[in-house]
């Protein structure tokens, strides 16, 4: 464990609005991520816009600190993004590492962003409040439910939260992108693009069928990393690769920026209840429309004929590329600040924190009920 900046808790908490927050990353992207992590790219906002608010933020992560948190509490030296997917060692390490360096700290609330560290939601004197980031439906939800009331969880969309409506939900708060950081460009080029991770569930098979029969080229930037995603890849979509479709490996952020600006429209078959999909988000805030399948979030971020079209299958894909000329990229880019900005995310977490804090959170009311 590495501690980055000792805390000072009491010079910063004389205004009775500012909180001292103790947030929790998954341990296998560094905070924010170099290339890849939609969920440590939102930890790393989060963490900056409460400081910004005037919070004090301790941090508990992995990788060199790359935040303004005031306290930085480091997990691995390298993180372990090898291991995603195949050994939970390191998530129980992170919630060990979490629980030893937040327990004697004097806490507002914990904002818990990973998978094991809310199970030491009971022994905190705070509130412990979990954004829950992936689906909670099935093993997810059931994790969640045995939970209870000692944690209090936040959606990243309402359809994530129609999934499981019994959870113990604190409220609703939608992922968010740094408007200003993304070009907006109202100039567009043909091509249609896709980005993601190669695999069944978002579907770039069907986003280069959609693109060849609205006679547009494709680019493709996409995650193409462990074993699963190259079985896909070399079955489904490079027999579809031509010169109609141009593969350009995972997009830095230099690179899907530049991607998203000249982009025609940004293609999103998904093929599965995705909770939040951040590259609509991205897309608009280059000022690019978004043409999607009608899952998961889609229908509370795309609004049909103003910042892109909504379909269900490839034939309706294929006619809403053709209305492309319809949507101004103004209006996409309007939108994005107005409801995907990071403020606008900020905001909506501080609500949670204080309402959870003013109402003595669940914790503590139990610990005062005990007392």
């Amino acid at each position: 464990m590495s501690l980055i900046t000792e805390p000072t808790f009491d010079a910063l908490h004389t205004d009775g609005d500012s909180l001292r927050i103790g947030v929790v990353a998954p341990p296998w992207y560094c905070i924010p991520p170099k290339a890849y992590g939609g969920t440590e790219a939102v930890v790393a906002a989060v963490v900056d816009q409460l400081v910004a608010r005037g919070h004090h933020v301790t941090l508990v992560a992995s990788g060199e600190p790359g935040t303004a948190a005031q306290r930085y509490v480091q997990v691995y030296e390298e993180p372990p993004y090898e291991l995603l997917g195949h050994d939970v060692m390191p998530e129980l390490v992170n919630a060990a590492e979490a629980h030893a360096a937040l327990s004697d700290l004097d806490l507002d609330v914990i904002h818990d962003n990973s998978a094991a560290g809310p199970l030491s939601a009971p022994a905190r004197k705070c509130p412990t409040v979990v954004t829950t980031h992936g689906p909670v439906a099935g093993p997810n939800g059931d994790y969640y439910r045995r939970l209870g009331a000692t944690v209090e969880l936040v959606a990243i969309s309402e359809a994530q939260r129609r999934q499981a409506p019994d959870l113990h939900w604190a409220g609703m708060v939608h992922n968010a992108v740094d408007v200003a950081s993304f070009p907006f460009n109202p100039d567009k080029s043909d091509y249609l693009l896709w980005m993601g991770r190669f695999c069944p569930d978002k579907a770039p098979d069907l986003a280069i069928e959609v693109a060849r029969r609205s006679g547009r080229p494709i680019v493709l930037a996409g995650k193409l990393n462990d074993q699963r995603e190259r079985e896909y890849f070399e079955s489904r979509v490079r027999p579809l690769l031509g010169p109609d479709t141009d593969y350009v490996g995972e997009a830095d952020s230099l690179l899907k920026r530049e991607l998203y600006a000249n982009a025609a429209a940004l293609v999103f078959p998904i093929q599965w209840e995705e909770p939040f999909g951040m590259v609509m988000a991205e897309a608009l805030a280059c000022g690019t429309p978004v043409v999607a399948t009608p899952r998961g979030s889609v229908p509370e971020i795309v609004r049909p004929g103003h910042n892109g079209f909504i379909a269900r299958d490839v034939e309706g894909l294929v006619d809403a590329v053709a209305r492309l000329d319809e949507i101004r990229p103004a209006d996409c880019r309007a939108d994005a600040l107005a409801r995907f900005d990071l403020p606008v995310m900020a905001s909506g977490y501080e609500r949670v924190f204080r309402r959870v804090i003013g109402e003595g959170g669940t914790v503590a009311k139990r610990l005062t009920t005990a007392a």
